[in-house]
């Protein structure tokens, strides 16, 4: 009998595990509550453990057509502007780990992901259908949409998101919490910024209790800004994507280098999230039970330290795809080995990326040790084969 998986969500991860599913002969149906597919507009890095993924799908020529592709990533003092270390990128990364890094927009990842799994005869896409409950059981997952409908399949894939209503269902764990980070985001025109401020690598600006982080996008024609500060939003924090005043922003940066003030004051407008976070994952059960498994931000929120957060939910779906074909176990056994091959790994993710927050933002004797280290060791620091190899 031919699996039909439902999923829930239509964002990267949704669209990605669609994507894996189709590949091996699974039928799809998936519900994304938007009345549109859409991405917002933020950049996003890819490993090169990501990017082996994709190309894998058969992707390489179409990533390539949107991402860039820089050749370093350097490590400045956000204070002094002095470099610390640089890990170097392009045919370094390949020859180590057989993909390139890639930094890309959202919208163009999540365009080339829906595009790539529209040809494919054996998925069903509905928008603007929330989901309101779930209900598994032995032979199968019914679902219910708010406005009404029911559908049915062998296993149901929660990629809703940080905010997931499949999780709670499942898990019934509570909501994230707030990390106290605000994460300003921006994207602007290369040519608009003067000469000194265009960039073609990847660049992390690092200081007390701030950082920025910028990098090329559409094939470098883009550069993608994030700032991230310590401080609150108001209003409801699952309303993430909030409009922000970029005088709030430079009055945060108000210490830092020429460089980073500059590139802030260059631009006009930011959007901003307020970061929210669960600890590491502690259990295979926090990834899949029975016929139901969590994807993603939905398992497994990532802060945005070590870029990975899309990279994971990437990694998810291409081992729900490999469980799920044919010949292979049973939907409960398949989900069973899919929440014991991601979990751990997963975890580790998410707790190097709560490090790294802690590292980037250190003040005192941390912060001394971090940079007379950065300069010691450099790319051995930066480099991360752990996690670049992609999955065990």
């Amino acid at each position: 009998m031919t699996k039909r998986t439902l999923i829930i969500g239509g964002g990267i991860g949704g669209l990605a595990a669609a994507l894996a599913c189709t590949r091996v002969g699974v039928q799809v149906e998936l519900f994304e509550r938007s009345a549109v597919f859409t991405e917002v507009g933020a950049g996003i890095q890819l490993g090169p453990n990501v990017v082996n993924v994709l190309h894998g799908w058969g992707l390489k020529e179409a990533l390539a057509g949107v991402a860039a592709f820089p050749q370093r990533l350097q490590v400045r003092s956000a204070m002094s502007g002095a470099e610390l270390g640089v890990l170097r990128l392009g045919e370094a990364a390949v020859a180590r780990y057989g993909s390139p890094y890639a930094t890309v927009h959202r919208a163009d990842l999540h365009g080339l992901l829906l595009a790539a799994l529209k040809p494919h005869g054996g998925v069903q896409l509905h928008v603007g259908s929330e989901v309101e409950r779930f209900a598994q059981h032995d032979e199968g997952v019914a679902l219910h949409t708010v406005d009404g409908r029911e559908a049915r399949g062998e296993l149901l894939v929660g990629a809703d998101g940080l905010w997931s209503q499949v999780r709670q269902q499942l898990l019934n764990d509570g909501a994230p919490r707030a990390t106290g980070h605000l994460a300003y985001r921006a994207m602007v025109r290369q040519s608009s910024l003067p000469e000194r401020l265009r960039s073609q690598q990847i660049t992390a600006w690092l200081g007390p209790k701030l950082h920025m982080v910028q990098y090329p996008v559409r094939g470098g024609d883009w550069l993608n800004v994030v700032a991230v500060v310590h401080g609150r939003t108001l209003g409801d924090p699952q309303n993430w994507d909030h409009s922000a005043n970029a005088p709030d922003l430079r009055r945060n940066m108000a210490a830092t280098c020429p460089p980073v003030q500059d590139l802030v004051q260059a631009i006009d407008y930011w959007r901003l999230w307020g970061l929210s976070i669960r600890p590491p994952m502690r259990g295979a059960r926090e990834q899949a039970q029975g016929r139901v498994a969590l994807l993603g931000d939905a398992a497994h929120p990532m802060l945005p330290y070590l870029a990975q957060g899309a990279g994971m939910a990437i990694e998810d779906s291409d081992e729900l795809g490999r469980v799920l074909a044919p010949g292979g176990l049973d939907v409960p056994d398949a989900l069973k080995h899919y929440a014991a091959r991601r979990w751990q790994r997963n975890a580790r993710v998410q707790a190097g990326a709560i490090r790294n927050g802690r590292i980037f933002h250190a003040t005192g004797l941390l912060r001394w040790g971090r940079d007379a280290a950065m300069k010691l060791l450099g790319e051995r620091l930066l480099d991360m084969p752990w996690l670049y190899r992609g999955r065990s």
